[in-house]
């Protein structure tokens, strides 16, 4: 009876009613859930938007069988650097499956193996198209330019 008291004394001198105090702390938790909605809205429009960038950004590759093909090589690391040439090849593709495998075939054709279609790209041949524009030898020295007098 005394802490029964003493609760309803503090309340009317801090004038507090039980009934608003618990209508504010559920309309601040239904505020609260609201908030938690509109970011889960804000993320999944979000994500919706960063896949689609990225998607545009993967090309799409079209291979048959009997092509050549370079293949990204992303484990080589013997020459640290830069400027090292990462694209191994060519190789002839044997099979491709619908689901983004190709399968590979080494050039003297005793092995093949299989990997993503994403690690591999088109080898364009340049052979016959090299042109030798001109050759000088060291020893030739510099070319006299003729003048007028």
């Amino acid at each position: 009876m005394e802490l029964e008291n003493k609760a309803k004394w503090a309340l009317k001198k801090l004038n507090l009613d039980w009934a608003e105090a618990a209508n504010l702390r559920m309309t601040q938790l239904n505020e609260m859930e609201e908030c938690y909605f509109h970011v889960y809205e804000n993320t999944a429009m979000y994500k919706e938007r960063m896949k689609f960038v990225h998607d545009k950004k993967i090309l799409k590759r079209e291979f048959k069988s009997g092509d050549l093909v370079l293949l990204f090589n992303s484990r080589l690391k013997l020459f640290p650097g830069k400027l090292k040439y990462k694209w191994s090849g060519p190789f002839k593709v044997v099979n491709v499956s619908s689901y983004g495998a190709i399968e590979l075939e080494f050039e003297d054709m005793t092995r093949t193996f299989k990997v993503y279609v994403q690690r591999v790209k088109h080898y364009l041949r340049t052979i016959g198209q090299r042109k030798l524009v001109e050759q000088f030898a060291l020893k030739d020295g510099p070319i006299p330019i003729p003048t007028t007098d």
